[in-house]
C-alpha cells in the first residue's frame, strides 16, 4: 500500500522516568494528538499513582484513551490492546485528529504497530483443566517451567503470575507442535504511516531520576493506594497487583519486609525494567532516537521531535 494512503501513527516510547508524558502533551498541542496509552497497568482503575497516569488536568488539555478501561481483576492481554488501541486509532482518524501511542510496553506497541497476528488455534478444555489443576498442585512457577521448556522466547512475554497466559501458550503448543510465540506473526510492513521517536538517556541519570520518581510516588501516596486495592479485595496472585510498586509494597503491607526494604526493591527493580525496556525497543525498526540527557535542552529536544513528525506525517 502507498504509504500515503495509510492511517498515519505517531508513537512516542522509552523507559520508564524518560520524561514521555510532558513531552507527549507539548507535542500533541502543536499536532491536534488525542494519546493512546501503550503501557499494560494504565489501563486498571484505582491504580494511578504506581502507573504514572497522567493526571486528570493533563488528560482534560489532550484526550486520552485506554486509561482506567478495566478493573484490576479483569484479565488484559496483549491482544486486548491491540484490538482497543485499532479501535481508538480508527475514532481518532475520523475526528480528523492524529492518534499518538505513548507508552513503554515493548510487546503492546510492536504487536499494534507491526499488526502482530495471534493464535487462531482451537482450544482443548481438558487440556485446560489438566494445567490448571498441575498448577494449583505444583504452583504458578513449576507450570511457567513447563513455558520456558517448550518456548523459552514466549516466556519472556508472559509473567508466570499469568496462569491464563502460561496455559494458552502451553495449550497452542499441544494443538499444533509449534511454540506460542511462533504464532504470533508480525507483518513485513506496518499497516499505517508510521513516525516511531524513541526518548533516551544516560543511564545514570535515568537511574537517578526513576529513585526520585518512586520516593515522588511515596510522597504521593502510593502506600496509601496499593491499601485501598487490597481493601477492595484485589489480592497479591493478581496480574494487575504484580505491576511494580504494588508487588513491592503488598510485601510491605504483609510484614514480610521492611517499608524500607520495600522502597529499596521497587526501586532496583525498577531500574532493571528500564533496562529491559531499552533493550526491547532496540530491536525494533525504524525508531528515530532522541538523547533528552539535558534537560536544559528541552525546547531543541521538541523541536527535534517537531522535525522528525514533519517529515514523516506531514
Amino acid at each position: 500500500m502507498n504509504e500515503t494512503k495509510k492511517t498515519k501513527l505517531l508513537v512516542l516510547i522509552g523507559p520508564t522516568a524518560v520524561g514521555k508524558t510532558k513531552m507527549s502533551l507539548d507535542v500533541s498541542k502543536k499536532f491536534h494528538c488525542e494519546i493512546i496509552s501503550g503501557d499494560s497497568m494504565q489501563v486498571y482503575r484505582g491504580m494511578d499513582i504506581g502507573t504514572a497516569k497522567a493526571s486528570d488536568e493533563e488528560r482534560r488539555t489532550v484526550p486520552h484513551h485506554l486509561i482506567d478501561i478495566h478493573d484490576p481483576d479483569e484479565p488484559f492481554s496483549v491482544s486486548d490492546f491491540q484490538e482497543n488501541a485499532k479501535s481508538a486509532i480508527h475514532e481518532i482518524t475520523t475526528r480528523g485528529n492524529l492518534p499518538f501511542i505513548v507508552g513503554g510496553t515493548g510487546l503492546y506497541i510492536e504487536s499494534l504497530c507491526y499488526n502482530f497476528s495471534f493464535s487462531t488455534a482451537g482450544s482443548d478444555e481438558e487440556f485446560r483443566a489438566a494445567q490448571q489443576k498441575y498448577a494449583l498442585e505444583h504452583g504458578e512457577q513449576a507450570l511457567y517451567e513447563k513455558l520456558i521448556k517448550i518456548d523459552p522466547k514466549g516466556a519472556e512475554n508472559i509473567h508466570f503470575k499469568n496462569v491464563r497466559r502460561v496455559i494458552r501458550a502451553l495449550e497452542v503448543y499441544h494443538l499444533t507442535g509449534k511454540p506460542f510465540s511462533e504464532h504470533a506473526n508480525k507483518s513485513k510492513e506496518s499497516p499505517y504511516q508510521l513516525c516511531i521517536i524513541g526518548l533516551t538517556m544516560d543511564r545514570a541519570m535515568l537511574y537517578h531520576r526513576i529513585e526520585q520518581r518512586i520516593d515522588q510516588m511515596i510522597e504521593q501516596g502510593l502506600i496509601e493506594e496499593v491499601k485501598k486495592c487490597i481493601d477492595l479485595g484485589y489480592t497479591k496472585d493478581m496480574v494487575s497487583m504484580q505491576g511494580l510498586g504494588y508487588k513491592e509494597i503488598i510485601t510491605y503491607l504483609e510484614g514480610e519486609i521492611s517499608l524500607e526494604r520495600a522502597i529499596y526493591l521497587l526501586k532496583r527493580n525498577t531500574r532493571r525494567f528500564a533496562k529491559r525496556q531499552l533493550s526491547w525497543f532496540r530491536r525494533m525498526e525504524a525508531i528515530k532516537w532522541v538523547d533528552v540527557t539535558n534537560s536544559k535542552n528541552y525546547g531543541a529536544h521538541l523541536k527535534q521531535i517537531h522535525d522528525i513528525i514533519e517529515e514523516r506525517l506531514q
